[in-house]
């Protein structure tokens, strides 16, 4: 799937949903490839880009060593936070899961989501994706997604 349709973030829905995407996603850190795959998954939810999930298998071995810190979604429960490591680049905490997903969003199992802006350069299909402003979210923009998006200075209570 290569060609998709524009969709606005304002008609996501609110608990978020999850689904499966085919989209080639590339991930590059310090210079080297430290994820790709074609088995993401999406998590769409009202004012947001799309947060990309990646099975943990698509991340090369030794890219990913648990972070400290936790934080709490109302929807899809605690996630732990990792460190990504690619070429001689570690970034603490860019990365998070859910190990065990709330009901509703048990797809999220085995499945690692990171901050596209601490990447050297994140594609869906090719695409450069551009980072949801905010130093919280983790949305990732593409020509296929229409904001305005949550996140940027005085949206926080949207």
């Amino acid at each position: 799937m290569t060609q998709h349709d524009v969709e606005s973030v304002w008609d996501y829905p609110r608990p978020p949903r999850v689904e499966p995407t085919d989209e080639h996603v590339r991930v590059v850190l310090g210079g080297t490839v430290i994820a790709e795959t074609r088995s993401a998954l999406r998590v769409l939810e009202t004012s947001h880009p799309p947060t990309y999930y990646l099975p943990r298998e698509a991340f090369v071995p030794g890219s990913l060593e648990p972070a400290p810190g936790a934080s709490m979604c109302e929807f899809k429960g605690r996630a732990s936070y990792l460190t990504v490591r690619g070429g001689e680049r570690a970034e603490q905490g860019a990365a998070w899961t859910y190990p065990l997903p709330q009901p509703g969003f048990g797809a999220l199992a085995g499945h690692i989501a990171l901050y596209p802006g601490r990447m050297d350069r994140v594609e869906v299909d090719g695409e450069v994706v551009r980072p949801q402003e905010g130093d919280f979210y983790g949305g990732w923009i593409t020509s296929r997604v229409q904001g305005p998006f949550k996140g940027a200075p005085g949206t926080r209570g949207w």
